[in-house]
């Protein structure tokens, strides 16, 4: 932070005194004591870190110097004389400091975010680590592994100038160092410290990466009291000060030169490298005696820019496209070459596998997404006074990279939940005859061409009559009696739901199970749920591997062809003269399987003239959204097909009831159907 032109002026009244002979009453130490105390505290409000550190050193330098008689006098002169010299140093290194802070960004913001990315891999794997380290205090490796990501951390962060970040990894590797050379054992209290440590990190990277996107926002506070744990950990500090005051303002004034000056040459990436290869910064920034060697597939890993990935895929589904559109053109469908049918077929079959590795290339692995929990757990069991043993299964299982962004939230309020509701207290646990401790199952499998993420517990379940009870209650049903216990469970997903006793930072406002369902519903996914009472729970998410392509069912209504997405549909038919009612001469209903279902003829929805408004002449198809079901009238079923989903663009992107478009494989354009928004027309509008 630039400096106050008050600090400057106060430093410079002080050495004025000096030479002036003020104060005339003496040279006693608490003569100079308030004007000290006040550069102090001007520096601390700008942020001079150095300042503030030369300051106190200063001020308990002259306590030791002041002693009766004219040696004591003589002494505090001479501490006057270099501790002033050496404060206005200090106010130097400060003010090079703000002047680069200011410029940082702008001159290197490609080498900035590399570093946000780098640091951000790290502290996900040091979070893994630390909770292995708290688990097992002996595991040599995890702790190599912890204090290697904090020193890369460090290194960088020196180099880029981020002092602060700087501060706080050196601190807490100096943590880490003592326990590697066992100095130090690791305790709860060290855990917690070192956790609380990569939090801030986290924060600082989040002000630095709104930075970059040119986003307001402000620099997290420096934190003295987790500082101060950690220092307190680290065991007694070396002791800066010397009979005078001169060495200890000197080094205090140099500490962030000396400190940021020699890690640039091992630990900066090569600013024209820093995009393509992904370099192992932990081996080359800290080599280590044992220290294992990174994976071969890691180490000969390339970092691309998202935006290129996402445009290689587009272009993949265009070339798809394009060779649809060949392969389909009526006069190659008219040749009878054979050696021409071989090469579009081998056309067909190359366009079919890149497609597929570019797919894949958008492609992650849910583990770290599944580690990210493991702390969760960690926190919230100590604050509910529970034992939980958290457990991942299939964290090798890709998916698209949008979709394990998006599916955090609802993943983390679903690993709350179980801990809050559904896993009993250990006291609780062994008056059932349970163990204590509890088992939380993270699950990722693939199933029918989706992945299906499993969360389970074996606390006490859901509880039917405690869900029906609050249901009623709450007015949102009138009776439970002819609900099955489906049906039952899925009142948990109605807004306003909650069966928590009592409000807490964590749960019982019923926010929350409805979001996640609505959120899941948003990538095309699906929520089911399996309990049995006493033994606990399991909420399966269905989801599919990616969001750029989409199975879907290719209706015709007149004209036009629509694509209804697979995952919503329930079944098709062609009804019958009983299948189709009419409630208040306003409303259309079709009786399917006992259960009245709205209507919604969508050639009256996008003014299409259709081949028969005969519903007897149309098929139905029945669609579910947010658990509701109603029918689609279309003219003809067309057939099924995976087509990549292309945006409408500004002028389209209001238009209601159409998520998307798709080129079909005649070269039609196919319009993607939005079936949540076209419902809530039609509950909320009958005259449709």
């Amino acid at each position: 932070m630039p400096q106050s032109t008050e600090l400057r002026r106060q430093i410079e009244d002080l050495a004025l005194r000096l030479i002036i002979g003020e104060p005339e009453t003496g040279t006693s130490a608490s003569d100079w004591m308030p004007a000290l105390e006040r550069i102090r505290e001007s520096a601390r409000r700008d942020r001079a870190d150095v300042v503030v550190r030369a300051a106190g050193t200063f001020m308990d330098a002259i306590r030791e110097a002041e002693g009766p008689g004219e040696a004591g006098n003589d002494r505090i002169a001479a501490e006057l004389q270099d501790g002033i010299a050496r404060l206005q140093q200090a106010v130097e290194v400060d003010r090079q400091r703000g002047a680069t802070d200011d410029l940082r960004l702008a001159q290197d913001p490609e080498l900035m975010g590399d570093f946000v990315l780098e640091s951000r891999e790290h502290l996900t794997g040091i979070e893994a680590q630390v909770l292995t380290i708290e688990r097992d205090p002996l595991n040599s490796d995890a702790l190599h592994s912890v204090f290697r990501g904090f020193h890369t951390i460090k290194g960088l962060a020196g180099f880029l100038e981020l002092w602060e970040v700087q501060e706080l990894a050196h601190e807490v590797e100096t943590i880490l160092d003592r326990a590697r050379n066992f100095q130090l054992t690791i305790t709860p209290a060290a855990i917690d410290v070192i956790l609380q440590g990569a939090d801030y990190l986290r924060r600082w990277l989040s002000h630095v990466e709104s930075q970059l996107q040119k986003q307001p926002s402000e620099a997290p506070a420096k934190d003295e009291a987790l500082l101060a744990r950690i220092r307190l950990l680290a065991g007694p500090a070396e002791t800066v000060r010397s009979s005078n005051g001169i060495a200890a303002l000197a080094r205090a004034a140099e500490t962030a030169t000396e400190e940021t000056a020699a890690p640039t040459a091992s630990t900066a990436p090569p600013r024209n490298e820093s995009r393509a290869v992904k370099v192992d910064t932990e081996e080359t920034a800290a080599p280590t005696a044992g220290a294992a060697a990174s994976p071969r597939n890691e180490s000969r890993a390339v970092k691309v820019d998202t935006a290129k990935l996402d445009y290689l895929v587009d272009m993949a589904g265009e070339m798809v496209i394009a060779e649809s559109l060949v392969r389909h053109d009526p006069e190659l469908a008219g040749a009878k070459s054979p050696n021409l049918q071989r090469k579009i077929a081998q056309l067909t079959r190359i366009t079919a596998e890149l497609q597929k590795t570019a797919m894949a290339m958008r492609l992650v692995p849910i583990g770290p997404l599944f580690h990210r929990m493991a702390r969760l757990v960690r926190d919230l069991s100590r604050q509910f006074g529970k034992q939980v043993d958290m457990e991942t299964v299939g964290d090798d299982i890709e998916l698209d990279r949008t979709i394990v962004e998006e599916l955090s939230d609802p993943l983390m309020h679903m690993v709350r939940n179980a801990l809050d509701h559904g896993i009993e207290s250990p006291e609780e646990r062994e008056a059932r005859g349970k163990d204590a401790t509890a088992r939380l199952l993270l699950k990722a499998h693939h199933q029918a061409g989706q992945v299906v993420i499993e969360i389970a517990d074996d606390g006490r379940g859901l509880d039917r009559d405690q869900i029906r009870a609050k249901a009623i209650e709450k007015g949102l049903i009138a009776s439970a009696d002819l609900l099955s216990d489906s049906e039952v469970h899925n009142l948990i997903f109605l807004p306003g739901f909650s069966t928590a006793a009592r409000v807490t930072n964590v749960s019982g406002r019923g926010v929350g199970m409805d979001v996640v369902r609505r959120h899941i519903e948003k990538l095309r996914g699906r929520i089911e749920i399996r309990s049995n009472p006493g033994c606990g729970s399991a909420f399966l998410l269905k989801l599919p591997l990616t969001l750029a392509i989409i199975d879907g069912l290719v209706v015709g209504v007149g004209p036009e062809r629509y694509i209804v997405p697979l995952f919503a549909v329930r079944e098709m038919f062609r009804p019958a003269q009983e299948t189709i009612w009419t409630v208040h001469q306003r409303s259309e209903m079709a009786l399917v399987r006992g259960t009245l279902l709205p209507v919604h003829r969508l050639y009256r929805r996008f003014q299409v003239i259709p081949r028969s408004e005969d519903p007897l002449q149309s098929v139905l198809v029945v669609a579910e959204v947010e658990g509701q079901r109603f029918c689609l009238v279309v003219d003809e079923l067309i057939g099924k097909q995976e087509v990549v989903i292309k945006t409408l663009g500004e002028t389209f992107q209001h238009v209601s009831g159409i998520a998307g478009g798709a080129i079909l494989g005649d070269g039609r354009v196919g319009l993607i159907l939005d079936l949540d928004r076209l419902f809530k027309e039609k509950t909320g509008d009958s005259s449709h």
